[in-house]
């Protein structure tokens, strides 16, 4: 049985996108319960399980992030390494020099 596609999840609404997820922990607890007691016959479904849960979890975040305004834009990098070489120069001036001595 291959592992479940990404694009089944995302087909999901919200709601049943959080139906499957508890579901699938659910069946996560049941697949362990099986294991303790040795009647566990199909030791691949563990994985299966997980898969799907991080599959659903991980559209549930891009749902998040989609819907979140981004007001916090990231940097641009010359914007970044601007930021870091001036305040790197400033600590470098604090410092207190190796060949001076206090009296």
């Amino acid at each position: 049985m291959p592992l479940p596609k990404i694009e089944d999840a995302r087909k999901m609404s919200d709601e049943e996108l959080n139906d499957a997820i508890l579901a699938a922990k659910r069946e996560l607890f049941n697949l362990r319960l099986q294991k303790a007691t040795r009647r566990l016959e199909k030791p691949h479904q563990f994985k299966h399980t997980r898969h799907r849960i991080g599959q659903m979890m991980t559209v549930v975040r891009e749902r998040e992030f989609a819907a979140r305004p981004s007001t916090n834009q990231v940097p641009t990098t010359s914007e970044a390494s601007a930021a870091s070489s001036s305040k790197a120069s400033t600590q470098v001036a604090d410092a207190p020099q190796p060949d001076q001595e206090e009296e």
